[in-house]
């Protein structure tokens, strides 16, 4: 199919397409092609799936601006696999703040972290700029043991609605200075320049609460209570951090806690290559994303007591798969817009009482069905 052919659905979906800052620009459809190398997948045995075994542990895998268009083609570029894609379990998931029907990463993460609707670039807090307890805070004193990761800054907006209450995502100081009062137990982000070019009041603190480290092999994460661990990159170049480190962050939250965990694993980049309208990063992102998914798919299946939780946080791009070759590792991907869209995003579950979140459901209604299974109230 020529690309001319292709534009008119492109144009019938454009009026969604777009945040509430780009809703009067004209739409110019971009497209591009990926061609990537096949990775696999992982299915499960599916044992635990479903049953109404007791869940220690929940494992919340957030792909930053990952819609379906961007999940399809990733699957297909590998050969029609991934392993989100081979789970039983599927759901779909609102995802307006309260004051826009186009959300941004703050105001979402914060619905995924607090269980309520908040306005667009808050974090932590309330429409009336009250703060809202978020999942770390609630299971903390219950024993959990509660971490988050990103290939975002830790000042981003999905992992900071895990532990930071700040009016304006922007405030990277404020965010940075929460960290200290927080209940996470482990935390890993970009990067060691993003920690040490903070104000020494912040490093000090942080310090006096966490381990900080910068190689995963460092000696002292045996021995540490609490972990901050800051690579060196989460660009383009971070290699197999994001899989590696959410089967790090596993191993050290189940070694802290007896009760169980609570872990936020967030493929950040996925969103920033739909904003530049970067096709075949787009793949190759939401590709590393699904490794970590395969990592805790992995844990779940061998523990027996674990919920797997993927979704996102909202679409963008409005980007739709428009051609694949799945056996040649091809895909063609168009893109309506360099911004958000209001579309509803996929949501997949592995593990016992996992069918609780099929369905269509708000970004909020996942945070409140994590705690109540848990046994813990907001």
């Amino acid at each position: 199919m020529k690309l001319k052919n292709l534009l008119l659905p492109v144009a019938l979906c454009a009026s969604i397409a777009f945040s509430a800052q780009a809703q009067n620009r004209e739409i110019k459809a971009a497209a591009g092609d990926a061609y990537i190398e096949k990775q696999g997948s992982y299915t499960p045995d599916f044992k635990i799936d479903g049953t109404n075994k007791r869940v220690r542990n929940v494992i919340l895998l957030i792909g930053d601006g990952m819609g379906h268009g961007a999940v399809n083609a990733a699957m297909y570029a590998n050969g029609g696999e991934l392993t989100m894609t081979n789970l039983r379990t599927f759901g779909l998931v609102r995802t307006q703040s309260a004051d826009n029907f186009t959300t941004d990463s703050a105001a979402s993460g914060t619905a995924y972290a607090t269980g309520q609707k908040t306005n667009n670039g808050y974090l932590g807090m309330d429409t009336a700029k009250e703060r809202i307890p978020n999942i770390p805070e609630i299971l903390a004193p219950l024993g959990y043991a509660c971490g988050v990761l990103s290939t975002d800054d830790l000042n981003g907006a999905t992992p900071a609605a895990f532990f930071a209450h700040q009016p304006a995502r922007g405030m990277k100081e404020e965010i940075w200075a929460d960290l200290p009062a927080s209940s996470l137990t482990f935390a890993s982000a970009g990067t060691q320049n993003a920690y040490e070019t903070r104000p020494l009041a912040t490093q000090e603190a942080i310090r006096s609460r966490y381990t900080v480290v910068y190689d995963p092999k460092d000696p002292a994460v045996a021995g540490s209570e609490r972990l901050l661990y800051l690579p060196e990159t989460v660009t383009l170049d971070r290699g197999d951090y994001l899989p590696a480190t959410t089967e790090m962050a596993i191993e050290y939250l189940s070694a802290r806690s007896k009760k169980g965990f609570f872990l936020m694993v967030e493929g950040a980049r996925i969103d920033k290559s739909e904003h530049s309208n970067d096709f075949p990063g787009t793949v190759k992102e939401a590709l590393d994303f699904d490794k970590a998914v395969e990592a805790a798919i992995r844990f779940a299946e061998r523990d027996g007591h674990t919920l797997v939780v993927i979704s996102a946080d909202h679409e963008t791009g409005a980007t739709i798969l428009s051609k694949a070759e799945p056996e040649n590792g091809y895909a063609l991907g168009i893109f309506a817009s360099k911004g958000h869209s209001p579309m509803m995003v996929p949501l997949f579950a592995y593990g016992p009482r996992s069918r609780e979140f099929t369905g269509t459901q708000e970004n909020s209604d996942v945070a409140n069905k994590i705690l109540a299974i848990l046994g813990a109230k907001k």
